[in-house]
């Protein structure tokens, strides 16, 4: 298939066939990764994958936990 590539502020861009993103499952919103290989543009679609902190604490442990960072005398109206 050809289609055109439009200007988009100082951008560049690119509609997505329909039929296309539906095979691809992507969805308005949905996150891409753009790469170049051998001078060609490549899209892939990636999971969208929703940050959850529980999780994230989860893989906290006592061998990638840092100590306390001094960030010097509080300026304006911090409270410690």
């Amino acid at each position: 298939m050809v289609t055109k590539v439009q200007k988009w502020g100082n951008s560049l861009g690119l509609r997505i066939p329909k039929s296309f993103a539906e095979q691809a499952d992507i969805t308005d919103g949905s996150h891409v990764a753009i790469s170049l290989q051998d001078g060609d543009l490549l899209i892939h679609s990636v999971e969208n994958r929703k940050i959850d902190l529980g999780a994230l604490l989860k893989k906290v442990n006592k061998n990638n936990i840092h100590e306390e960072i001094e960030t010097g005398d509080a300026v304006g109206n911090e409270t410690w």
